[in-house]
């Protein structure tokens, strides 16, 4: 344990900064830009009423996303002034108490945890894009076609791994490891040097898509009330704003998909910050990167899915679509229905690659950096390692696949329970540490604007009570099963799947997958702690740019 007052150190290493400004804000922004902009968005907005659910996503914005990601990005360049790279090594700095390393190690677990169904679900939309381009997804006008195609190429039928699966199983091996190729090149060869075509290559993929849609006119004329403008208004039409604002799940929904859209608290931009060099932009590079998003987010995911699904299928054929069944039952029927299928399809589905992909090599990131500073490892067995561990993981989530169970599970207790509690913890401690003031200075350092007074209430304030609320809201709707208009609770199918209950049996996925869950965050605790005796240990072994730190 380090003694009160000294800066904790970590062997000596080369230390990596960012290629350029720019290359760390396409990398933070490719990190947040995924799946959930193109699919969880619109599907939320439309079924909960977009002039109400816009109202508590904008103020999720102001209140959570932005401040937390100016706080996470702090705390990543002070930490990567001390030369640690991942959120153990970072808090354990910053921190200075023996219970920090151990808080800092949910910013391992998330990313890694993630990352095990997130590339599962990747190679999906690889798999569909060969399919479309193929012409193998043109399978008729009937959506049950394309449910039976998804629910046979992603296992949603039955449990285990056998031949009939070859396919997928292929695809997400080649997926899996083009994920590593990549984050195997490092951080400027290999993250940044993607992201940097790649980003811009998935925007102008998207505003193709968006003209494609917004071209789409009328194309059934039986169906007149089927256009483009009708699509645009179920999308985005108010509804009866006052009535959807005392909707308490719409509020969980909202403040959930900005701090999952936005990669709040997951581990990522921590990390992504540490490369910055000392006096770097963190300001304007969270706004900039939080800009990005949701220009993706809104401008361009706002306006494809839901009013395409619309001017083809009618309300009744999009009320009521979850993420997956409107990206991989209804949209693949959607496309078949426009001229040039293979191109519109495939475009689209590429676009949802390059989303996902830019997502998952940035969850590989925080657990390349922890295995190299905490253990010594170069970059090939760090990569070889992980590689390893998210692999078990994966094999887990494609094992347990009926109902998608495993999947399920993990993105419920780590997607979701996790990136709360851990974007409590970075705003709570940014705010109560004893050192707001250094630490609302160390945010300007470098800024090319002073952040509005406003956000310091904000972030010591408003921003923690917002989250509590959210967090009470989650256990009661999504954990408790509350229903506010019978006055009951059924606890959720999470919970009894683990325990069972007289009606419920256990269910087999959902157990292994959160043993899992355990078994990955009581390891990484465990080598924490042996890691923090090596940051201890190196003693006078600084990094250039060490002598000067002090507590955040």
């Amino acid at each position: 344990m380090t003694p009160s007052g000294s800066a904790p150190t970590p062997p000596v290493q080369r230390r990596e900064y960012w290629g350029s400004r720019w290359g760390a804000i396409l990398a933070v922004a490719g990190s947040a830009v995924g799946l959930g902009n193109f699919l969880r968005f619109p599907g939320l907005a439309s079924t909960y009423g977009s002039g109400g659910f816009m109202i508590a996503y904008l103020i999720s914005l102001v209140i959570l996303g932005i401040p937390i990601c100016w706080v996470e990005w702090t705390m990543g360049r002070k930490g990567g002034a001390a030369g640690f790279h991942s959120s153990p090594g970072i808090f354990h700095a910053l921190i200075r108490h023996p219970f920090g390393k151990i808080l800092g190690a949910l910013g391992f677990v998330i990313p890694v945890a993630v990352y095990t169904y997130y590339v599962f679900i990747e190679s999906w939309c690889a798999g569909y894009f060969y399919y479309f381009l193929t012409g193998k997804l043109n399978l008729g006008t009937d959506v049950v076609a394309y449910q039976s195609f998804w629910s046979h190429f992603v296992g949603n039928g039955q449990d285990g791994i056998g031949a009939d699966r070859a396919p997928m199983l292929i695809i997400l091996a080649v997926v899996f490891i083009l994920n590593y190729a990549i984050i195997f090149r490092g951080l400027t060869g290999g993250i940044e040097a993607f992201c940097k075509w790649a980003m811009p290559a998935l925007i102008v993929m998207g505003l193709i898509m968006v003209v494609r849609v917004l071209t789409l006119g009328t194309p059934n004329p039986e169906a007149p009330d089927q256009n483009v403008m009708n699509g645009l208004k179920y999308m985005w039409a108010p509804g009866d704003v006052w009535v959807q604002l005392r909707n308490p799940e719409m509020w969980l929904a909202a403040a959930g998909q900005i701090l999952f859209s936005l990669s709040v608290g997951f581990g990522v931009i921590i990390t992504y910050a540490s490369y910055l060099h000392r006096n770097d932009d963190v300001v304007g590079s969270g706004l900039t990167a939080a800009g990005v998003n949701e220009f993706c987010e809104v401008g361009l995911g706002g306006f494809i899915s839901v009013p395409a699904a619309f001017v083809f299928l009618g309300a009744t054929g999009v009320a009521g679509q979850a993420t997956f069944q409107l990206g991989f039952n209804v949209l693949p029927l959607v496309f078949t229905q426009m001229p040039y299928p293979w191109l519109f399809g495939g475009l689209f589905f590429l676009l949802l690659f390059f989303a996902a992909i830019t997502s998952s090599i940035s969850m590989l990131q925080p657990g390349i950096a922890y295995l190299e500073e905490g253990f010594g490892l170069r970059r090939g067995p760090a990569v070889g390692l992980l590689a390893a561990v998210t692999m078990i993981g994966t094999l887990l989530v494609v094992s347990f696949s009926r109902d998608l169970k495993a999947l399920d599970t993990i993105d419920f207790w780590v997607g979701t329970f996790g990136i709360f509690v851990m974007a409590g913890i970075l705003v709570i401690w940014f705010g109560w540490n004893g050192h707001f003031k250094a630490n609302w200075e160390e945010m300007h350092r470098g800024a090319a604007f002073n952040v509005p007074k406003i956000f310091k209430v904000v972030i010591r304030w408003i921003a923690p009570a917002y989250l509590l609320i959210i967090f009470v809201l989650w256990a009661l709707f999504r954990c408790a099963g509350w229903n506010p208009a019978e006055g009951t609770f059924t606890p959720s199918g999470h919970f009894l799947e683990l325990v069972g209950s007289a009606t419920v049996a256990p269910e087999p996925g959902a157990r292994t997958a959160f043993a899992f869950i355990a078994v990955l965050f009581l390891g990484t605790i465990i080598s924490v702690c042996f890691a923090a005796r090596r940051w201890g240990k190196a003693g006078s072994a600084l990094l250039p740019n060490q002598s000067d730190v002090t507590p955040l």
